[in-house]
């Protein structure tokens, strides 16, 4: 069966089917996927049944795997997988999080942030906890020209403290926790399109401004790239398998209930190219 590749908005995503994961993927198909997700920016396979070494087979078809940095890996025999749950009797490593997550670049706050990543639907909830998407070249491309001339050239100050908070923005920062300045505007290494590369849970601070004006223009670009316009909100079913370019997108989860069960599998891929 040939691969269909079927757009989920105007803003960004695709769903492809067509393609079992449990299986060796085809130089053919390969290609066609790999051109959708640049396309598209993420990319779902629904329908999956996959286990961790599927899912760090399919992640190497676009490069190296990234070792698990922030929190514990499932495993020394998986040390680039990770569950991403509220749920404790998993029987492995956890990364333990609840409600709502604030819009994110992965691994922004390193001086080399993952090209991109997968989750991997296990357990969903009966209602929320769904994850928010936003195209980051779209909403770089909508600003006027004084707005790139401005934020041409500047720096922001990234940063993570995954122990404290790892779902909202932090009131205070420690000197140990993971930070890395990378600019407000990098350049996708693959399609060149230039995309705005700040984020509203990391991002705390422009470089070499008054606090007042770094606040200011830090606020509308946070704004700017949450505007429905750029969003594509993807509501999980089990067996969903989610690849995101992290390059040039961001995303954000909605509340769901403590009650609920909602386990994922995150695996990530390097990028061999600084940002710039």
């Amino acid at each position: 069966m040939p691969i269909d590749v079927k757009p989920l908005s105007k803003a960004l995503g695709a769903a492809i089917t067509g393609v079992d994961l449990c299986k060796e993927v085809s130089a053919e198909d390969l290609a066609a996927i790999h051109q959708a997700w640049l396309d598209h920016v993420i990319i779902v396979f629904p329908g999956q049944k996959i286990v961790e070494d599927d899912q760090e087979r399919f992640c190497r078809y676009f490069g190296e795997l990234e070792m698990v940095r922030s929190a514990t890996a499932v495993g020394s025999d998986h040390p680039a997988v990770m569950m991403i749950t509220n749920v404790r009797d998993t029987g492995k490593p956890t990364a333990l999080e609840d409600g709502e997550m604030m819009f994110h670049y992965d691994q922004c706050y390193y001086e080399q942030p993952c090209m991109g990543a997968t989750l991997y639907a296990m357990e969903i909830p009966g209602e929320g906890g769904n994850t928010l998407f936003s195209n980051c070249t779209k909403a770089y491309d909508a600003l006027t020209d004084d707005c790139k001339k401005r934020i041409a050239g500047l720096k922001a100050l990234n940063y993570y403290d995954y122990a404290a908070n790892p779902t909202m923005r932090p009131d205070d920062t420690r000197a140990d926790a993971p930070q890395w300045v990378h600019p407000v505007v990098r350049t996708h290494s693959e399609t060149g399109h230039k995309a705005i590369y700040v984020n509203r849970l990391m991002s705390l601070r422009l470089e070499g401004l008054p606090s007042d004006e770094s606040d200011e223009i830090l606020d509308f670009l946070f704004n700017h790239i949450e505007k429905p316009e750029f969003i594509y909100e993807h509501v999980w079913s089990v067996g969903d398998l989610m690849l995101w370019d992290n390059r040039c997108s961001v995303h954000a989860r909605t509340y769901f209930s403590p009650d609920e069960r909602r386990m994922m599998r995150r695996v990530t891929i390097r990028d061999p190219s600084p940002v710039a």
